[in-house]
């Protein structure tokens, strides 16, 4: 790592930011330097204008993903180099399409299931789809977080920097027991595959998404689905079953309500439940006389 990185690392790690946070800003001023072959400190605004308009045009990147490589860019500029020269605070930010997220059938979730390569991907499925988690919070999941008296899952400075408890199910646990016979991990309860680290690290988000992927084709679902699309799926279920929105924004450690909001429009039973106006109205019956002759010109 250049000299200049590991400071960025340390302002970003004085600000508390999470790792995955980190990494990505870590990684986008890496890409920005590496694009350019110059140092970042010999760059300014014109040169952060061309480089977002080749991730845009010629690489063709979802606008999120822009604008995090923005944001890393602007944290470089601003908060370590402190240059107060440039006018970055003025680029504009790609406007990403608001879409609605892919949710699976309760059905399709146990197919997937099902559909797991081994015990070790079936635990993690089932505690994603189970619990609601993200990935990264499932990632550093260690065995002193599975509180089976208490019956909930310890989430240790999830997103946010927050903490929070999830529910144990009884058919969740029955499943990670069975992993734990089976794998015996050490620390982590989805550690890394032997290698580099042994066993000592965690399983990277990269390789719970792959698990998530491989699944989903073997269980013949051909939607782009990833371990979002579990998360998604438990909170549109939760919703389906009568959980109300507040419970559910606890459950998934969202800082704001508008942000679990959004399932009110995944939910089936909260769409059929809800009165149309157009069958509150008190219509007569269709007679002919009462309408002019239709124009076909």
């Amino acid at each position: 790592m250049t000299p200049l990185r590991q400071r960025m690392l340390e302002e970003l790690q004085r600000r508390n930011r999470s790792s995955a946070t980190i990494d990505a800003y870590i990684s986008a001023v890496r890409d920005f330097a590496k694009y350019f072959h110059t140092a970042p400190e010999k760059m300014g605004a014109e040169d952060v204008r061309r480089y977002q308009l080749y991730l845009l045009n010629e690489k063709k990147l979802a606008p999120n993903t822009v604008k995090v490589r923005m944001s890393a860019l602007r944290f470089l500029y601003k908060k370590t180099l402190k240059r107060r020269d440039l006018d970055i605070d003025d680029l504009p930010m790609p406007k990403a399409p608001v879409r609605l997220p892919a949710v699976l059938s309760p059905e399709q979730v146990a197919r997937m299931i099902e559909a797991a390569s081994n015990l070790k991907h079936r635990a993690i499925l089932m505690t994603l789809y189970g619990t609601g988690m993200r990935r990264s919070e499932a990632a550093r999941l260690k065995i002193s977080d599975i509180d089976s008296q208490r019956m909930v899952i310890h989430i240790r400075q999830g997103k946010g920097s927050r903490d929070r408890d999830l529910p144990l199910t009884p058919k969740l646990l029955h499943a990670l027991r069975e992993y734990y016979r089976w794998k015996k991990p050490a620390m982590y309860l989805f550690p890394s595959p032997p290698g580099k680290n042994g066993e000592s690290s965690p399983i990277s988000g990269k390789a719970i998404f792959n698990a998530c992927r491989v699944a989903a084709d073997r269980a013949g679902l051909d939607k782009t689905i990833g371990p979002h699309t579990l998360r998604h799926s438990f909170a549109t279920h939760m919703l389906e079953a009568g959980a109300d929105l507040r419970t559910i924004q606890i459950l998934l450690g969202h800082g704001r309500l508008d942000r679990t909001a959004v399932y009110l429009h995944l939910s089936q039973r909260h769409l059929k439940t809800a009165v149309n106006p157009l069958e509150q109205l008190s219509i007569r019956s269709h007679r002919e006389p009462q309408y002019p002759q239709e124009d076909n010109h």
